[in-house]
């Protein structure tokens, strides 16, 4: 999966570094809980433009240039060089990084998408039932616009674990708002998938 994102704004503080789109000196603004300013934000979503023009190694060394000019104990750091990992197909290699991530608190959309990314590689990597347990207190999480994705990734763990019901209902029951009619009768059908048997 892909891995890049905006970062929150609040004031910030320089710090010396260099990488693309840089020159050795120049100062990487961050805010005071460690998050990277607008200017870094900016260059990684250029870089992250570059995915399917580059080599998977030259882009992998793109992100983690960028990623090694943050403090050495980031957790974007941590979660955007596991996001180059996982968009070039080493999700072993991902798994530890976005582990590592989530433990020096990510915050913000990068918090909720490192869950969604580390069950999808975990779910890659034959451990699907690690993904259902990351996933599962999300779906009583604050809501957001990654609801529907923490859904999709959640029912994807889940058919490979063995339980293809509670999974179609998942995704029905996600599926079920969008539509332009048959809402009501979608997610009452969904709903059934995972309803005890009458007697």
């Amino acid at each position: 999966m892909r891995g890049s994102g905006s970062g929150d704004g609040g004031s910030t503080v320089g710090r010396r570094a260099s990488g693309p789109g840089g020159t050795a000196g120049t100062t990487v603004a961050v805010t005071h809980d460690g998050e990277p300013g607008l200017a870094w934000e900016q260059r990684l979503a250029a870089a992250w433009s570059r995915y399917d023009t580059l080599p998977a190694t030259e882009f992998r060394a793109l992100i983690d240039t960028l990623a090694g000019e943050l403090p050495t104990d980031s957790a974007v750091a941590a979660f955007e060089r596991a996001g180059a990992f996982d968009s070039t197909g080493r999700p072993e290699r991902a798994v530890p990084l976005y582990r590592l991530a989530l433990e020096r608190g990510v915050v913000g959309v990068r918090r909720r998408r490192a869950k969604i990314q580390l069950a999808s590689s975990l779910r890659n990597l034959g451990r699907p039932e690690e993904g259902v347990i990351l996933l599962t207190p999300e779906l009583t999480a604050e809501h957001d616009d990654l609801d529907d994705a923490v859904r999709a990734f959640l029912a994807l763990c889940l058919a490979d674990t063995g339980r293809e019901r509670e999974a179609l209902a998942l995704a029905l029951s996600s599926l079920a708002p969008h539509l332009p009619r048959y809402q009501r009768s979608l997610g009452h059908y969904a709903k059934q998938l995972t309803a005890p048997s009458e007697p």
